[in-house]
């Protein structure tokens, strides 16, 4: 099969380092649209017979994007797959048609296949302090077990992601009333610091065996380095297993909690993306689909079908 031409394996490249440096984009996240757009142009080649250039992409029509879709789902790619594929595929022929100024409308067009959400699982509130409380018992190092403690309470009390929360340093502690955290795609957010994460890691300094410098980690694994967040994941493993609880109370599900909790406190939709970080209101959205689903559920608790 013919290979792509020079001309289309740069500007794939120069993509790629536009990613990078306008949206500080994470290897893993090249990586991946480098793959959904490398495949999509291969199956173009062999669709054609030929190789491509860039002058070609323009020419691309919506037979051969459904040609391509049809292709990708006979070889098993679920829809939800597909949508992220797609997505990739048109982020890149969007900004090939701005860079060569050709319309790339019919192409754009394109519908994505649609799929059933997954849904976050969260915690109730009374597992969510269970969890907390379990880890603050269960590791034999009375420090180790404030810190786990810690962590959680900032992934559930101020809604952080695990990486945000171990990417904190010695200078965040006391730790503020408001934290300004920066998140994915290097967007900076203010995070209001309830009260209970803020006694929660003042316990953990007090009795970590390590110094909290500036620009150190302010949490710390064992042998004195950086904490790795699958340690973090295992105290939740020990600890949902001694709770009775499922395999779905992940560090992430505290974040999940945090804010289906908040919403159904009567949080403002638009304030609670902000306090995530999400880039879209979309993505906060899911947590109404939450709300309404553990509403149901109360539902038919109360009131089972005959």
């Amino acid at each position: 099969m013919a290979a792509p031409s020079e001309g289309l394996q740069a500007a794939l490249a120069e993509w790629l380092t536009h990613l990078r440096g306008l949206r500080d984009a994470s290897d893993h996240t090249l990586t991946a649209y480098q793959r959904d757009v490398a495949g999509f142009l291969g199956f173009l080649q062999h669709h054609h017979g030929e190789s491509l250039g860039t002058a070609r992409i323009a020419s691309l029509g919506p037979s051969e994007m459904r040609a391509w879709m049809a292709h990708e789902r006979t070889r098993g790619l679920s829809a939800r797959s597909l949508a992220r594929a797609l997505s990739s595929v048109k982020s890149f022929i969007r900004w090939l048609a701005d860079r060569d100024g050709f319309d790339a409308s019919h192409i754009l067009s394109a519908r994505s296949p649609k799929y059933q959400r997954k849904l976050p699982r969260p915690l109730s509130e009374s597992a969510a302090a269970e969890m907390i409380d379990q880890v603050d018992t269960q590791a034999m190092e009375p420090w180790i077990a404030a810190r786990d403690a810690a962590v959680l309470t900032l992934l559930y009390g101020c809604g952080l992601r695990i990486s945000e929360a171990l990417g904190l340093t010695g200078e965040a502690h006391p730790l503020p009333e408001v934290l300004r955290i920066r998140g994915k795609g290097d967007k900076e957010r203010l995070v209001p610091v309830v009260p209970a994460a803020r006694e929660a890691v003042a316990e953990y300094v007090r009795l970590c065996p390590y110094p909290l410098e500036p620009g150190a980690p302010l949490f710390y694994g064992a042998r004195g380095k950086a904490l790795n967040p699958r340690m973090i994941s295992k105290a939740m493993e020990r600890a949902r297993m001694s709770l009775g609880l499922p395999s779905t109370a992940t560090p992430h599900a505290m974040r999940h909690s945090f804010a289906t909790h908040l919403l159904a406190a009567g949080g403002d939709l638009r304030a609670i993306q902000e306090l995530l970080g999400h880039a879209s209101l979309g993505t906060t959205q899911i947590y109404t689909a939450v709300d309404a689903a553990r509403l149901m559920e109360i539902y038919d608790r109360s009131h089972p079908r005959a």
